[in-house]
């Protein structure tokens, strides 16, 4: 499935949708939007972006729940457990719901079956940033550089089985190099090794990477999206460098716990299309390196059975496994 397809937006519902008789007084109290990581993170952000426009369309407070812990599982988790009642919805990335479930045996929840999709709330690239010391200026300058000095070279990641970890597991297959994995407990910390010399490369989210690269810190070298980003129009994409097809894209998605009623489902739904394709909030996502998207809870479903598919190939592959 070409995913280009299914991150296409779709044209919003009607905002008003009718209820069942059960649902008929809902929303009555605020509602509470779960963030499996810490305030102030890239998913935080965000869901402060789309919940007080969501709030305000639907007349109540929309409490955003920071729960962080084991990658975003632990809040993701409790997401799953809720009351399906219609007041607690979750706001994650792709990593709880798609490669999560490929590496953990005991995740408590599956998110197929404890989850009810809403909308793809954006997009964004993996930007592939090295060392300049190296003195690569593009992918294949890097690739040349890592042939000639296999298994000498280290990349950073964020954690084993995170995006960023296996982005680069990815990548190391297409390109044929042997590069060293050295995780981190967050992107901070893969920059000060890189400045280090400890690593030479990762897959970093742009916010926290383009900073470094306008300081000249960093050298970015290419985005992990099929076309170019607007937020990053002078970074070419891998395709672009001799790659066609690659793609390592980074999603934010609103969820609601499994048999959350479907007339709910739907009006948060539409609700949040209306939103986040509105000029303002598509604005402030691309000065946070992000693509606004909004889409039908059927096409984030789609999108989430197609990462997991692509993932558990490279999982299997490159022989990852959470110990």
């Amino acid at each position: 499935m070409d995913r280009r397809h299914v991150l296409t937006g779709f044209a919003a519902a009607a905002a008003s949708i009718a209820l069942p008789a059960s649902a008929q007084a809902w929303p009555s109290r605020p509602i509470k939007l779960i963030v499996p990581f810490p305030a102030g993170s890239s998913p935080d952000i965000i869901a402060r972006v789309i919940g007080e426009p969501l709030g305000a369309a639907l007349g109540q407070t929309v409490v955003i729940d920071n729960r962080p812990g084991a990658g975003g599982n632990i809040g993701t988790g409790a997401a799953a457990r809720a009351e399906p009642d219609g007041y607690t919805f979750l706001f994650t990335i792709q990593g709880p719901l798609v490669t999560a479930p490929l590496l953990t045996k005991k995740l408590g929840y599956d998110p197929a079956k404890d989850l009810a999709p809403v909308t793809l709330v954006a997009t964004s690239p993996n930007v592939l940033v090295v060392d300049p010391k190296l003195g690569a200026k593009t992918v294949e300058e890097f690739v040349r550089i890592a042939r000639a000095k296999p298994g000498e070279l280290n990349y950073g990641s964020v954690g084993k089985g995170s995006a960023s970890h296996l982005a680069m597991e990815l990548f190391k297959a297409r390109a044929k190099i042997d590069l060293v994995h050295v995780p981190y407990q967050g992107f901070p910390a893969i920059v000060n090794a890189i400045l280090g010399g400890q690593v030479q490369a990762s897959f970093m989210v742009p916010g926290l990477a383009m900073g470094q690269v306008h300081a000249g810190k960093l050298n970015a070298l290419g985005v992990t999206t099929l076309g170019r980003v607007a937020s990053l129009p002078e970074i070419p994409t891998f395709a672009e460098q001799g790659y066609p097809g690659f793609e390592a894209i980074s999603w934010q998605a609103v969820l609601a716990p499994a048999k959350t009623p479907q007339a709910i489902v739907d009006r948060v739904s539409s609700e949040l299309i209306r939103i986040i394709k509105s000029d303002a909030v598509r604005t402030r996502m691309l000065g946070l390196y992000f693509t606004a998207a909004g889409t039908t809870p059927d096409a984030l479903a789609a999108l989430m059975r197609s990462e997991r598919e692509n993932w558990a190939r490279v999982i299997k592959a490159a022989g990852v496994k959470m110990e």
